[in-house]
């Protein structure tokens, strides 16, 4: 079924799997079941209001609004609702079975749901078990960590996206199980590898791009298991050391700028693949691994039977989530994960199943309306209920969101605890301030907290050589020539410079994020023809982007 999206106008389809997905996911009480409608925004639309609610990013200096100490939280002082430390929401004196209330049902449930949102404390970050890793959001399980976010398993790693597994990593976007890598995007098994993209299995080698298995290389692209080479030529080892010096040297030293023009330049020229699809069938979509029948899915492994999925591990029957890992059953919902299980139309679910427009939800089932809930059992916005309540009670929630227009969509914009451009609906869907206003979505206007230091410098006046950067820039304000934000160097960052001979970076770290972000394709498919064979193929490089681009079977022979 074709339909019109109610935000933007563009065309889409429902096709007869969907219908299918939301049948089996549509909830049942008392042997009823209460079906989910069909979606009335377009994937892009329903994918943006749900990025709308996950603040990753931007962290504020407050305090806790129960034991009242300094605290770093995603949510600034002054917001609607009580912010607690880890420490205080965990403990004994934070029930939020306290805040509980009867549905009123004269009133929109949305609007219900709300008003709880602003009574009960909400978790200052979303972390667990980090040691020694105070600035990091959305993230477990790290240690030493400064400015990581969406990741875990880590240890000594920087300003960091979807880092799993790594360690001594340093400015990169989706980097697992690497040591001691910076500038990297989209890398997986590599060790001491620099300024690259779309890279396994590489080790001491910068400047690379769509390499597997290689080791000394740099300057190259499409190369497979393949050592000292340059430019996508083969050198003798001495001869490729000087030359490697020789190129590092002028990094080093003020050069970076126009060795990565030179890179762009070259990789343009290079092989590239419709699709990073990887021991998959039957799917669609971009960045997949190990999955089967997926519809129109990016950045997922290990997915099976899912559609409208953005970066997932481990899944199976979902539909429309974005951040999830080790979920099954789920709609148009995120942060979805370890267990959660049918779970519709709700933010942040862990070990817990059976959740109905919930916000937050710890090891919790049975909920409806629920906002930053422990682990609890049949209860209805916070209010504990038996079980024959609790089933007679859902079903005239939803009768009750079917009169007023709510029942089958995430929560509107409204609802959000986040500004605009706070959240990672921002990165992947970017409004202007008029534009958010226009839409009626909250912005926050950037105010730089004041950086106590000796000196503000603008970044074209560092030092271009590492060598001559005195230890004093660590209480230095650089200004970002792109951004005019200052921002400051980190004494664990300072000395990952001096030891790997790098140089100090010009930019402010949400500019360098930013542009690692924009080297990765946009998740949409287009329909072009293979440059080699032309037969026809879908694939994230528009027809009017400059890269060649080869269907599977094409790049397969070429690279291999």
């Amino acid at each position: 079924m074709n339909y019109s999206c109610r935000q933007c106008s563009s065309a889409f389809e429902v096709t007869p799997a969907d219908l299918a997905l939301l049948d089996k996911l549509s909830p049942v009480f008392a042997g009823k079941k209460f079906p989910i409608p069909s979606p009335l925004l377009c994937p892009d639309c329903r994918q943006q209001r749900r990025l709308f609610w996950r603040n990753e990013r931007a962290l504020y200096r407050r305090t806790c609004d129960l034991c009242k100490k300094s605290i770093i939280s995603m949510y600034p002082a002054g917001s609607a609702f009580p912010v607690y430390c880890t420490e205080c929401w965990w403990s004994d004196k934070n029930d939020p079975l306290t805040y509980g209330r009867p549905v009123d049902f004269n009133r929109p449930f949305l609007a219900q749901v709300k008003e709880l949102q602003n009574a009960v404390p909400r978790l200052a970050l979303n972390v667990i078990n980090n040691e020694n890793s105070e600035f990091i959001n959305h993230s477990g399980s790290n240690k030493n960590c400064y400015l990581i976010f969406a990741a875990e398993f880590n240890e000594d790693c920087l300003y960091g996206y979807q880092v799993i597994k790594s360690t001594g990593c340093v400015d990169t976007v989706d980097c697992t199980e690497s040591h001691y890598c910076f500038e990297v995007t989209d890398v997986d098994k590599c060790h001491s590898l620099s300024f690259s993209q779309n890279c396994t299995n590489c080790s001491s080698g910068a400047f690379l791009f769509d390499c597997k298995g290689c080791t000394e290389c740099l300057m190259s692209t499409n190369l497979r298991n393949k050592r000292n080479y340059i430019w996508n030529r083969e050198y003798a080892k001495g001869e490729y050391l000087r030359l490697k010096k020789e190129m590092m040297d002028r990094v080093a030293n003020g050069g970076l700028a126009e060795v990565l023009q030179e890179f762009a330049d070259f990789k343009e020229k290079s092989i590239h693949r419709a699709r990073e699809v990887v021991n998959c069938d039957n799917v669609t979509g971009d960045y997949l691994k190990d999955s089967k029948n997926l519809r129109h899915c990016f950045d997922l492994s290990y997915g099976e039977d899912c559609a409208y999925i953005f970066t997932g591990f481990q899944v199976k029957d979902l539909m429309d989530v974005c951040h999830t890992t080790d979920a099954e059953l789920g709609y148009d919902s995120l942060s979805l994960g370890y267990g959660s299980y049918n779970t519709v139309f709700t933010h942040g679910s862990w070990g817990s199943k059976n959740l109905l427009y919930c916000d937050i939800i710890q090891t919790g089932s049975d909920m409806c309306g629920c906002v930053c809930m422990k682990p609890g059992k049949y209860c209805v916005l916070n209010k504990q209920c038996t079980k024959e309540e609790y089933e007679k009670l859902v079903p005239k929630v939803i009768a009750l969101m079917q009169k007023h227009g709510e029942w089958g969509e995430f929560f509107p914009a409204g609802i959000a605890p986040f500004a605009y451009n706070e959240t990672t609906a921002q990165i992947y869907f970017p409004l202007t301030h008029a534009e958010a206003k226009k839409r009626g979505f909250p912005w926050r206007e950037e105010k730089e907290e004041k950086l106590a230091v000796s000196k503000t410098i603008p970044a074209s006046q560092l030092p271009s050589s590492i060598d001559a950067i005195p230890d004093d820039i660590l209480n230095w304000a650089i200004i970002c020539p792109a951004t005019s934000r200052p921002f400051r160097v980190v004494k664990r960052e300072l000395e990952f410079y001096r030891s790997n001979h790098l140089p100090v970076p010009h930019f402010h770290p949400d500019e360098r994020h930013s542009r690692r972000m924009a080297l990765r394709n946009p998740r949409r498919l287009w329909s072009r023809n293979c440059m080699k064979c032309r037969k026809p193929i879908e694939t994230t490089y528009s027809s009017d982007r400059p890269e060649i681009v080869y269907c599977e079977e094409c790049y397969l022979k070429e690279v291999y």
